[in-house]
């Protein structure tokens, strides 16, 4: 069974809603380069849609009713809206679940060092990436830092014009014969990813004529004298910093004919953008609507913001009691009676190396949003496998809306595997499948998708929403 490109059935007034929602997706990608910046992006979309916040509802012991919007925030990097239903929650819940956090390099605790007169910062990288990707581009740094005090500082260095930026060298093609017979995995060490922040020592008038009172790593310490006076903090702050190194520069349309979206992040952003976008749009639902967006997925949805917290399930149990519809049973009745688009991306075909695709269950880039009934690896190992009644169901939904959808697998059988908060969401008995947007270079520092199906993933979550 064939798909064909969604491209080909719109008018123009879809074309010009198409490059509308594409401008203000590259800015939500510009705006949130980090899992804390885009819970703030959506809160502030949020409310400006007239969303309050749950917590502050509870302290009023707000009563809610059909139409009433809420949203839930977890320690800044995760965040839940709901738009309450006519039906009771006990009759379950209309899901949307996507994650905000995104393959990285991360800032070591006690990371500044001078070597060979560079001022370098130690990183750990997050998630799976291949090494060798993020050498010799440019790099920017955001997050927070907080200090004893409890103050807390927001940092990002590398993004306006005027800016510098940062970047991991790497090995002269002249000098590489050695690293070049390495496999590909080992021609960049974790270790080796270490970001050059300086080549500029500190000027100390006092001991130009002392060289016992001459600064030790004079570039490491000019350095930091330069994010002391720009954020007023000192070495030791690093220890309770969050700082995420991440590609400088904004998303950008891609093609000569304008129809893709080229930039960081967009695995899992392009999903949780449309499923915000979904989520802010409809305006009357008869179940509970839903949106999740959580930390964590990269590195196995662990931690308190990952989606193996609670933070879930006591949102709905927070909603239910304001309600009087709590009980922990009819919060286990409302969880196992919810169904869920779990929206996160799929690979989507690449010609150059087609030979690690099944090309008739493969995603294509244009043709639509994307439903994979199972990922996991190999032998469907750490998959959701969703069951063929929910998918009899959702084929109707997304067929009566005028949806284009395609259905994929993420590659040949044993080429290697990927997850998604799916299974997560399972535990609870609720149906779940993965879909989202297809993706060109996965977890590179660059990734692409295609504005038709960034398009076609709104009017998919909408019509589930709604369904």
């Amino acid at each position: 069974m064939k798909t064909s490109s969604a491209w080909e059935k719109y008018t123009k007034k879809e074309i010009k809603e198409l490059d509308q929602l594409s401008r203000s997706y590259r800015k939500f990608l510009d705006h949130g380069k980090t899992e804390r910046e885009c819970v703030r992006e959506i809160i502030q979309q949020a409310e400006r849609e007239g969303y309050e916040n749950l917590n502050e509802a509870v302290k009023k012991g707000k009563k809610p009713k059909s139409g009433d919007k809420f949203y839930a925030v977890n320690m800044e990097k995760a965040v839940i809206l709901f738009q309450v239903g006519k039906k009771p929650l006990e009759e379950g819940l209309n899901i949307l679940g996507a994650h905000i956090d995104s393959p990285r390099l991360d800032i070591k605790q006690n990371p500044l060092y001078e070597d060979g007169n560079f001022a370098l910062l130690d990183t750990h990288y997050y998630g799976g990436i291949k090494k060798y990707q993020w050498v010799t581009i440019p790099l920017a740094m955001h997050g927070v830092i907080v200090k004893k005090d409890g103050t807390k500082v927001h940092v990002s260095i590398g993004e306006d014009e005027e800016d510098p930026v940062f970047f991991v060298s790497d090995l002269l093609v002249h000098l590489s014969a050695e690293q070049l017979e390495k496999k590909a995995s080992k021609v960049i060490e974790g270790e080796a990813l270490d970001i050059i922040i300086g080549n500029r020592p500190l000027a100390d008038k006092k001991a130009d004529k002392n060289e016992e009172k001459k600064e030790k790593d004079p570039v490491a310490a000019y350095a930091m004298k330069l994010l002391q006076d720009a954020y007023d903090i000192e070495e030791k702050d690093f220890l309770s910093a969050e700082l995420e190194v991440v590609p400088a520069g904004k998303a950008r349309e891609a093609g000569i004919d304008r129809s893709m979206v080229i930039g960081y992040g967009q695995d899992d952003r392009v999903c949780a953008f449309s499923s915000l976008e979904a989520m802010l749009a409809v305006e009357e639902v008869d179940r509970t609507a839903c949106c999740i967006l959580v930390d964590k997925e990269e590195i196995g949805s662990v931690g308190a913001t990952g989606m193996q917290s609670r933070f879930f399930e006591n949102s709905v149990a927070e909603l239910m009691a304001l309600t009087g519809q709590y009980s922990e049973l009819l919060l286990r009745r409302a969880l196992a009676n919810s169904r869920m688009l779990s929206s996160d991306v799929s690979s989507a075909f690449d010609p150059t190396y087609a030979s690690s695709f099944d090309k008739k269950n493969v995603a294509y880039l244009g043709h639509g949003m994307v439903f994979n009934k199972f990922t996991g690896s190999r032998g469907k190992s750490g998959s959701n496998d969703a069951n063929a009644e929910y998918l009899g169901f959702i084929r109707k939904v997304m067929e009566d809306a005028g949806v284009s959808y395609q259905t994929a697998e993420l590659g040949k059988v044993d080429l290697g595997g990927g997850g998604t908060i799916a299974y997560i969401l399972s535990l609870y008995g609720m149906n779940v499948i993965d879909c989202g947007v297809p993706v060109l270079n996965m977890h590179a520092p660059n990734e692409v998708t295609s504005k038709a199906d960034l398009y076609e993933a709104k009017k998919g979550y909408m019509a589930f929403l709604l369904a």
